[in-house]
């Protein structure tokens, strides 16, 4: 699933992009991923591009917003005729196909004969209108805790805060890092690694991390998604950004995905597990 880094390559797209354009209409073509009344939205000029741990907030300038979450499959594709001709033949080739395709679902028409897709194989994701003012009404925004990178003026989540949340729980240290009531943003590939990075098996429960622990994985945790923002996120399934381009993260993993293969601080073939549903990548000789 998109993580911090991927949803924020994306939110910088689109800031670059789509703000200024008027949307002029909506194409929905499954309905059950879109709640609330396009017209609300008609003719109403995009003012800003924010990110909240992994949802997107498109606001307008009509006191309405667009919020998104891309969930695992998602896409947001913004493309205009300047871009076409070029462009098309390189997304035939990539994780995105001709636009529109048979995964796009909506299709936001913009002025300067610009459009934006959504495009969701697996369909997972949504997309709400609903007013600026009652957006933290929504679940997923209402109950999201602190994040390590904030980029829409919420205050990042300090050293202090993380250690108090690791102390108040007995769950598996990876499994807590990745609640997002609790840690904004962090999910199964950016876990995997800064508990790598941070030497700290998996496995153990949160509260029984040390406090030099908490700061050594802490300091993991910002430094992964770091790198990750650095190469515009992972394309690991059908991840681009917001011109269709891939990221090129997943070239740079630590411990995610690497089953069987040597771990190159010691040597040991790194082992794959399950914690919470997800598969947990580590060394079981220097994450201890």
């Amino acid at each position: 699933m998109p993580e911090l880094p991927e949803v924020e390559t994306i939110r910088l797209g689109l800031s670059k992009y789509l703000v200024g354009h008027k949307i002029l209409g909506v194409d929905v073509k499954l309905k059950r991923i879109f709640t609330g009344d396009p017209k609300n939205i008609i003719d109403a000029k995009v003012e800003k591009v924010e990110r909240f741990g992994k949802g997107l907030v498109i606001s307008l300038d009509n006191d309405y917003c667009i919020a998104i979450h891309i969930k695992l499959t998602g896409q947001i594709i913004y493309n205009d005729l300047a871009f076409v001709r070029n462009r098309n033949i390189h997304l035939s080739q990539s994780k995105v196909g001709q636009l529109p395709n048979k995964f796009t679902h909506v299709i936001f028409h913009l002025d300067k004969d610009a459009k934006l897709y959504y495009n969701d194989i697996r369909q997972f994701g949504w997309i709400k209108i609903v007013k600026i003012s009652d957006l933290k009404t929504l679940p997923f925004f209402k109950d999201l805790g602190p994040e390590p990178i904030p980029s829409s003026g919420q205050p990042a989540l300090t050293l202090e805060q993380f250690e108090n949340i690791l102390s108040k729980s007995t769950l598996a240290v990876k499994v807590l890092i990745m609640d997002q009531k609790r840690i904004g943003g962090m999910g199964n590939i950016y876990a995997n690694d800064a508990l790598f990075l941070a030497g700290i098996d998996p496995r153990r429960k949160a509260k029984e991390i040390t406090k030099t622990e908490a700061k050594k994985l802490f300091e993991a945790i910002l430094d992964v998604l770091h790198k990750g923002l650095k190469y515009g996120g992972a394309s690991e399934v059908t991840f681009v950004n917001a011109i269709g381009e891939e990221g090129g993260y997943q070239n740079h993993f630590l411990a995610y995905g690497k089953k069987g293969q040597k771990c190159p601080q010691d040597g040991s073939i790194i082992q794959k597990i399950f914690l919470g549903g997800r598969g947990t990548f580590f060394c079981p000789k220097h994450q201890a």
